[in-house]
């Protein structure tokens, strides 16, 4: 192999999923797997992870769709167990579990004492806690191995206010801090042998959100054209566009990179709009 294949080197390594079901997590599960990495999708909706494998397997890949939820211990750790049993090791858990809810955000006919503080504890559950107890389970098992790395999903909405989505925002800000203390922690007790880092993504276009940023004719909405307008590139992401960073952040090529966030938004986060 060249340098610069065994820099990147992924082949054989087995990265978990979770939300494997969305947009998202599916493409970046495809794109790892055309680097021979064993994907396990999560879901707790099992048809979900289990057509996102079923495409992989379909193109030659290995994958396996598996129904968890993400915010209770004793599933996952049940989870756990089955992809042990299969495989014998984690080398990369994927943090893509997350979402939003209408009662978590302000509508621009409503205002912040409008929030539901209902949804607001299920959004902000869901994409922390579904963040945190995943790391929990499978961390563990890279720190008995003394290998792995956690990769969690932050977002633009973390790093700058962006109205409407003041649940989700807060949230995936905790995602953010929760990466460079859980980064800190297993460097610090697991001799570096551990990596955790998050990827920011700006807006791409995905199940929840495509009603909200496009028309049925494709053309944008108000917000949709608001984001283009703030996004220096003047498009929306594509969902492959994940997947270097992720093969990146997850091979020999980044060892010396635990606890950063990185933006992949067109420029959105370095523009004033000015």
């Amino acid at each position: 192999m060249s340098y610069i294949d065994t820099l990147f080197a992924l082949e054989g390594k087995v990265a978990v999923i979770t939300g494997g079901g969305g947009v998202l997590a599916s493409e970046i599960g495809s794109g790892l797997s055309k680097a021979v990495v064993k994907i396990v999708f999560l879901d707790i909706n099992e048809e979900a992870a289990v057509e996102a494998a079923n495409r992989i397997v379909e193109k030659g890949g290995e994958a396996t769709g598996l129904k968890t939820n993400v915010l209770e211990l004793d599933a996952l750790k049940a989870t756990r167990d089955v992809v042990l049993e299969k495989y014998g090791k984690v080398d990369l858990l994927l943090n893509a579990a997350g979402g939003n809810m209408p009662g978590a955000t302000i509508s621009p006919d409503k205002t912040i004492f409008d929030l539901d503080v209902s949804d607001l504890d299920k959004v902000t559950s869901l994409n922390f806690n579904g963040t945190v107890l995943p790391s929990m389970v499978f961390g563990e098992v890279m720190a008995n191995q003394r290998s792995g790395n956690i990769i969690n999903i932050s977002s633009m909405a973390a790093l700058q206010s962006i109205t409407r989505v003041v649940g989700y925002s807060a949230a995936k800000a905790a995602v953010s801090n929760f990466t460079s203390w859980m980064a800190m922690e297993l460097a610090l007790k697991f001799e570096g042998s551990v990596r955790v880092n998050a990827i920011a993504p700006g807006f791409f276009i995905g199940n929840q959100n495509r009603a909200l940023l496009t028309n049925p004719d494709g053309s944008y909405t108000e917000r949709g054209q608001q984001v283009i307008n703030k996004t220096p590139m003047g498009r929306f992401g594509k969902a492959n566009e994940l997947v270097g960073a992720i093969m990146f952040l997850s091979s020999e090529a980044a060892t010396f990179v635990t606890g950063v966030v990185l933006p992949i938004d067109g420029g959105f986060s370095t523009y004033s709009g000015v």
